[in-house]
């Protein structure tokens, strides 16, 4: 279906839950450069909703219709098993929607949040932001580089302390019914959408889950490994922790034939590369890291302000809700690995039956 009308140059955007992760992208849209209105902010926890109103100059809603009456665009920005609802909700209305990862419990929810948005003809823009990111952007660019050759292994680990504290404040990361499970879907699903957009279609999954804080349902180590079409090796190692000095953090190591790259800093580096016959290695970061990865062709830019002008422009948002697809394909593959010991598993497969959803949220 043809997207709906472009809403003109100032969109009116508002947001469904209060928490960290929508303070994160009030003040990306701010520093975006866009115009747009602030509109109203709901979350069951009135508090929330007062804070990201008094930081950030939008007003309180006291319900979720309220919030829909009233915007052109919404930040679904809740705990995990609101998603689709809140989404579809909106795309009945015709409203654009800026949906958090993960999109949903499994691959099966994620279809049926594509298809909704599809079918309604909103533009509809997933959060998985580390497309964007420059050092990622830069690693994509070297990696289709001829002279690195073909990527051979990848070493990937992703480490944070425990989110249901310290300034992530989403005590709801421990309930598996409002988040659906731990440190695979609820952070790296990131780094598994990472690691196909880099690497390609998977061909097979491995993965060891661990629950070492006795959370009932929510993993805290995730240990996988990945076999691509292309021969390449991923291993990821996803891990929450109790060391609070440690907020999310990524180390990520590439080997091609011919290159070898490093990314210590997932957004603003350093990124660290080498091809062979290279003299020195080259360190990149911060503006000159933005510089080369431009120069080499990255799609980069503030991913609320490109969600901003998709709206504003009628035209598709990226990463879509559909991208975001294959990467709970990933997930839901990864957990069935695990729930066999770590059998591999074929992220092909059909999706397992979407889990029920509960109500109320805070993010």
């Amino acid at each position: 279906m043809p997207y709906v009308g472009a809403v003109g140059t100032r969109t009116r955007v508002g947001f469904l839950g209060a928490g960290f992760i929508a303070r994160f992208h009030a003040g990306m849209l701010d520093a975006s450069g866009e115009a747009f209105d602030r509109g109203p902010a709901f979350d069951p926890d009135a508090a929330r909703s007062s804070s990201v109103a008094a930081d950030f100059g939008y007003r309180v809603a006291d319900s979720e219709e309220a919030v829909l009456d009233e915007v052109d665009a919404v930040y679904v920005t809740t705990w995990t098993s609101e998603h689709q609802r809140l989404v579809a909700a909106a795309a009945a209305r015709g409203i654009h929607v800026f949906c958090e990862k993960p999109l949903a419990f499994d691959a099966a929810g994620a279809v049926a949040m594509a298809e909704a948005v599809e079918a309604a003809g909103v533009v509809a823009q997933s959060g998985l932001v580390l497309r964007r990111s420059p050092a990622f952007g830069l690693v994509g660019r070297l990696l289709a580089d001829p002279a690195a050759g073909r990527p051979m292994a990848v070493v990937f680990r992703d480490d944070q302390f425990i989110p249901v504290r310290g300034m992530y404040g989403s005590d709801w990361r421990a309930d598996q019914g409002r988040a659906g499970a731990g440190t695979l879907l609820e952070h790296s699903i990131h780094d598994l959408d990472l690691l196909r957009w880099l690497l390609g279609p998977v061909r097979s999954v491995a993965c060891r889950t661990a629950e070492f804080h006795g959370i009932s349902g929510i993993e805290d180590v995730a240990v996988a490994t990945l076999g691509f079409e292309t021969d390449a090796t991923a291993t990821l190692t996803s891990v929450w922790h109790d060391v609070d000095e440690r907020p999310s953090l990524r180390f990520v190591e590439v080997f091609c034939e011919r290159a070898y790259v490093a990314v210590e800093g997932d957004w603003f580096g350093p990124v660290r590369y080498r091809f062979a016959g290279d003299g020195e290695e080259t360190v990149l970061e911060g503006e000159a890291l933005i510089a080369e990865a431009r120069r080499r062709g990255a799609r980069l830019g503030n991913p609320d302000g490109s969600f901003l002008r998709a709206v504003r422009d009628g035209g598709p948002a990226w990463p879509s809700l559909r991208d975001a697809v294959a990467a709970h394909e990933l997930v839901d593959a990864c957990y069935a690995s695990a729930t066999r010991g770590g059998t591999p598993s074929q992220p092909d497969g059909p999706p397992p039956k979407s889990g029920a959803a509960t109500r109320r949220y805070a993010s």
